[in-house]
């Protein structure tokens, strides 16, 4: 089993940035990640991080990875964390090919993943109209008629998109305008897109169709209406990643974020946390904060062992 300073879960801005800070504290660092970039991979278009007035999230996230192997972080991508047991000196990491790696100490950057909607047929039309990556799937539906429900960046920057390919895009969110969440900047944008027709105080009550999804019925002030549809993106939020840290005893919030402390530490000696599923990017779950975090984990880690003499 090869030995490690630090094993970093989670390839997305977190995890990579802490991969960039601990190898020029000269830290031995592995980086196992399940989806390279994790969600920035499947952004539209960025516009808010420091240096690139605009760039695409898988240019983005490739540039991330680059970087740190370029430092000499080892990164093991597409491939889960199976298993993670406590011992005396550090953490024996299994991934689910069942190899396993020795770790002084630990970062999860899991991030989160997707929420659901949480409705009847909701599984059963996934990959057959029901999507959670417009920047995934938006291409197969040239001409179509799709959907986004939400009212966040992701929801309104998702519709810009399929706007690209879609003949018709509908943005539906259970609240009125002034109550979305979106960047008034995105929200203008889409309101000055003829594809685009906002759907407003509705919400999603039934998902209808035989092999595969063809209309969504919505709960509209008490009234349901129906509308006809070819795609329907699902963009209502995430859930952090913690299962893997709950495992070893790391203590979360009520929402199942990861608790740290301002250097990123958690509740068990030894692991650190940083990005989108800590309970401090909760606050701004931006690029830039999840780096931040991702860098004080990498230091924090770093003083840990240099204090201990290892």
């Amino acid at each position: 089993m090869e030995e490690y300073d630090l094993i970093i879960v989670g390839s997305g801005p977190a995890g990579y940035a802490a991969g960039i800070y601990a190898t020029r504290f000269n830290m031995k660092t592995i980086l196992i990640g399940k989806e390279s970039g994790g969600q920035v991979s499947e952004s539209y278009r960025i516009e808010n991080y420091p240096g690139f007035s605009m760039i695409n999230g898988m240019d983005l996230a490739t540039k991330f990875k680059e970087h740190a192997e370029s430092l000499g972080v080892e990164t093991m991508d597409f491939l889960e964390v199976a298993e993670i047991e406590k011992t005396e000196n550090g953490f024996n990491v299994k991934t689910e090919d069942d190899i396993g790696y020795f770790g002084r100490t630990l970062i999860f950057a899991t991030g989160a993943k997707k929420r659901k909607l949480g409705l009847l047929n909701e599984d059963k039309f996934r990959g057959r109209g029901v999507s959670y990556c417009a920047t995934c799937d938006g291409v197969f539906f040239k001409d179509k008629t799709v959907s986004v429900i939400g009212g966040g960046d992701s929801a309104v920057a998702s519709a810009l998109l399929l706007s690209e390919y879609a003949k018709k895009v509908y943005l539906i969110y259970r609240r009125e305008k002034k109550k979305m969440r979106a960047m008034p900047v995105w929200i203008e944008r889409a309101e000055n897109n003829k594809k685009i027709e906002m759907i407003l105080e509705s919400v999603p009550k039934e998902l209808k169709g035989e092999e595969k999804l063809e209309s969504v019925i919505l709960d509209q002030n008490g009234k349901n209406i129906e509308i006809k549809l070819d795609g329907l993106f699902i963009e209502i939020g995430t859930d952090p990643e913690s299962e893997l840290a709950k495992k070893l005893g790391v203590s979360v919030d009520a929402k199942e974020y990861i608790k740290v402390n301002e250097d990123m530490s958690t509740n068990v000696p030894k692991v650190f946390a940083a990005g989108d599923v800590t309970t401090g990017s909760n606050m701004l779950a931006q690029i830039v904060t999840a780096c931040a975090e991702g860098a004080i984990a990498a230091e924090s880690a770093y003083k840990y062992l240099k204090k201990r003499g290892i």
